[in-house]
């Protein structure tokens, strides 16, 4: 994949087209598809994905998020500005997306319908980007489909999303349907429906959960989420920890079977010590830009 191969939407300026391009080549490799390792649990999930029996220590401080992005092979890693600016100067070399939005799991559905408002513009991420001298590739934002605030999420989206192109950043738009209405969050046509809403916001990546349904063949499951989606490249999420293996079996049908543009993963890398998460990291690459099998993935992984 070169310049010529990447679809340049129209609400990127001339001026920076060259910007955009970059941006979008390095992050995924000249691929076209995305390892996002994701670092933004910290206030999604407080400290329970960080602290406990099932984790390993290297886990407990920020510090371990930075060290496997700087030595692993990813896309792009992504977590929250204020992170960024703590610990940037240490690790100038990591492509960074900017988490635009972010809220806590302490509020359940059944007491109020989720709204995650956005923190900072994206003139405030470009001034950071231009006085700090990181690689700010990406900014990414979650909207909750079917949240009585959805309106006011959309908007947000919206907003981000033609801003940051006019400075050339790659948009990511984390799609979770989630509220009172929502009966099954994971319904392959209403996951469909999420990839389909963010590419109508314009948005150039969009991470879904992998559908679920009873009588859906795997390799079919996500064809419609795909072809929703149309040039928004789809990425999956990687959800709670599994082992190693299981993980990058799934994840290989996910891209190689199912269509998907890459992976968004966070816990099951970072969860474990440093060592292993820059290997499972590795595999991950492997599967996702590299077109690895799986048995060639978990030789880099078992690679001490």
């Amino acid at each position: 994949m070169d310049a010529n191969d990447v679809i340049v939407p129209l609400d990127v300026p001339k001026a920076v087209r060259k910007d955009y391009i970059k941006n979008y080549l390095e992050i995924t490799h000249k691929t076209g598809r995305l390892m996002l390792f994701a670092g933004d649990q910290k206030v999604e999930h407080l400290n329970d994905d960080f602290y406990g029996e099932e984790i390993h220590e290297d886990n407990s401080t920020p510090d371990h998020l930075f060290k496997i992005a700087s030595q692993a092979k990813i896309g792009v890693f992504a977590t929250q500005l204020g992170l960024i600016a703590r610990y940037g100067m240490h690790y100038p070399d990591i492509p960074y997306l900017v988490k635009l939005n972010s809220k806590t799991n302490l509020v359940k559905t059944s007491q109020s319908d989720p709204f995650s408002q956005q923190w900072i513009d994206i003139q405030q991420v470009v001034d950071f980007r231009n006085n700090s001298g990181l690689n700010i590739r990406a900014v990414g934002y979650t909207v909750y489909l079917g949240s009585e605030n959805e309106a006011k999420m959309f908007r947000q989206a919206a907003q981000l999303v033609y801003n940051a192109h006019q400075h050339g950043l790659i948009t990511v738009l984390w799609m979770y349907p989630r509220g009172k209405a929502v009966a099954n969050e994971k319904d392959p046509h209403l996951i469909a429906g999420a990839t389909g809403v963010a590419a109508c916001l314009g948005s150039d990546f969009v991470k879904v959960n992998y559908p679920k349904k009873e009588g859906y063949k795997s390799r079919d499951i996500f064809k419609e989420a795909i072809q929703a989606a149309g040039c928004t490249k789809v990425i999956c999420a990687g959800g709670s920890s599994v082992d190693a293996e299981s993980f990058l079996k799934r994840l290989h049908d996910q891209i190689h079977v199912s269509g998907a543009a890459g992976n968004a993963t966070g816990r099951n890398i970072h969860q474990k010590s440093l060592a292993d998460a820059i290997h499972l990291c590795n595999a991950i690459y492997a599967i996702t830009v590299e077109d690895a099998r799986v048995e060639e993935a978990l030789q880099v992984y078992h690679t001490k």
